[in-house]
């Protein structure tokens, strides 16, 4: 029965459109094509608006998160036309941006706002930078000191949103080493070095996605590479446009890898998804766990590796994760979290702090919502452990985490029951088509109702 169908006498249909229902199912079978690369989109779109010429970005991802930045480009000044998922960015050069006659509101996005900070440290207006209740939360004192270093002036309320960054600042290049491996921080830093006057150098501790590197040498910017993960770039430089070809994403991809290990017998094909190493770290820890997964037909794409993936269902174990793998796979730990949690035996992660500080405190969530479920954890300072077994069914609190919300989607298919899912809207913000494409392939998720008597 369709939920139009179920009024009764006397009764009214309270809708909740963020509160989802995932129903368990036999199997999954069939082949999907996920959406386009939400990391590499932001850098495709900014990047492009400070190039001289105009790009051609295929295969952009519309989800809110790269649409926000694509409305604040434009309060700038930045033309921007879009037919489906194919963005043209009229670019302006490095000194072409405008001053924006209102705040940016930048959602739930904060690679938006860490990127935008290193962009806008260096303009000759000033600009502030805001977002919903969960961004205004995250930490941006990552940011500001080293763009501070740089000479940067910019204002936040105790190292959190709103960031105001005052305008006329002249940068200079520093030597800067990042305390954890971040790809936003280190992206920021270099973006803000494009202006900067003298060499500006980050040091790593370890690997982080490189996109933007490898969009900055396509766009003709000469960077250094040193030992233990050290880059450096000569600024000022500017920006030669050109087209960018943007992969399946493949944090989107991760829910039905891990969906196909436990419930495709005949196999879930992924089809042209990016297999950026940098990002793929989910891959090794599944197949250490017992995951079959095929990789096919890999070909280069814009500089980027993309491949087919072939999943089927298997038999999953436990294990400690290597810490050299966590930053590899940090977007894609919910979902991990989930298959762990089918998995026969204890799987552990250390050195996962960083998830504290995402959409919401990813290893506190998903600790909260698997106990909630009947799973055995013990959550950590920096990681937490699962003890795999059955999953019941029971209602899920996503805290507005949209990576949270298709987690517990993807488990719901193989629970005993049903599971429901509060405050799953955030899903739009990365993946505005996974029911679609979920339940095309076998899923059963539903946007669920509540009625009430009156």
């Amino acid at each position: 029965m369709s939920d139009s169908e179920i009024f009764m006498e006397n009764e009214t249909l309270n809708i909740k459109p963020d509160l989802l229902c995932s129903e368990p199912v036999q199997h999954i079978n069939g082949e999907i094509v996920v959406p386009g690369d939400k990391s590499i989109s932001h850098r495709a779109l900014l990047l492009s608006a400070i190039a001289e010429g105009d790009s051609y970005l295929h295969g952009f991802l519309n989800g809110e998160d790269c649409l926000a930045t694509m409305n604040a480009l434009r309060s700038m000044g930045i033309q921007i036309t879009t037919n489906s998922n194919k963005v043209k960015v009229c670019g302006v050069g490095a000194n072409g941006l405008t001053e924006p006659k209102q705040s940016l509101d930048l959602g739930n996005s904060g690679t938006a706002m860490r990127l935008l900070a290193g962009m806008l440290s260096s303009q000759p207006f000033s600009s502030v930078l805001i977002g919903d209740d969960s961004l205004s939360k995250r930490p941006m004192s990552r940011i500001t000191e080293p763009l501070s270093s740089m000479g940067a002036k910019i204002d936040s309320n105790e190292g959190c949103p709103p960031l105001v960054i005052a305008g006329g600042q002249k940068l200079r290049g520093i030597n800067y080493r990042l305390p954890v491996a971040s790809a936003q921080v280190k992206s920021a830093l270099l973006i803000a070095g494009l202006w900067a006057e003298g060499r500006t150098t980050v040091h790593s501790p370890g690997p982080s996605r490189d996109h933007t590197e490898i969009m900055l040498k396509t766009m003709g910017v000469e960077l250094s590479t040193g030992n233990d993960h050290e880059l450096s770039l000569d600024g000022p430089v500017a920006l030669t446009a050109r087209n960018h070809e943007i992969p399946g994403d493949f944090s989107s991809a991760a829910f039905f890898i891990v969906a196909g290990l436990l419930a495709s017998n005949e196999g879930l094909l992924i089809k042209n998804v990016g297999i950026n190493p940098t990002r793929t770290g989910l891959l090794e820890i599944l197949r250490l766990m017992g995951g079959s997964i095929e990789i096919l037909n890999s070909r280069e794409s814009g500089n980027e590796l993309v491949a087919d993936l072939l999943v089927k269902k298997s038999q999953l174990r436990g294990i400690e994760i290597d810490a050299k793998l966590v930053p590899l796979a940090i977007d894609e730990f919910p979902v991990l979290f989930v298959a762990a949690a089918f998995a026969d035996g204890i799987t552990s992660v250390n050195d996962a702090k960083e998830l504290r500080y995402k959409e919401s405190d990813r290893l506190s969530v998903m600790a909260e919502g698997l106990n909630t479920l009947g799973v055995k954890t013990k959550e950590t300072k920096d990681g937490l452990r699962i003890k795999g077994g059955a999953l019941s069914g029971g209602y899920i609190d996503s805290h507005g985490d949209h990576r949270v919300a298709m987690s517990f989607a993807v488990a719901g298919i193989a629970a005993k029951d049903s599971i429901y899912i509060s405050r799953a809207r955030e899903i739009n913000t990365s993946f505005p088509d996974f029911l679609s494409i979920a339940n095309s392939v076998g899923f059963a998720i539903r946007p669920h109702t509540i009625s009430t008597r009156h």
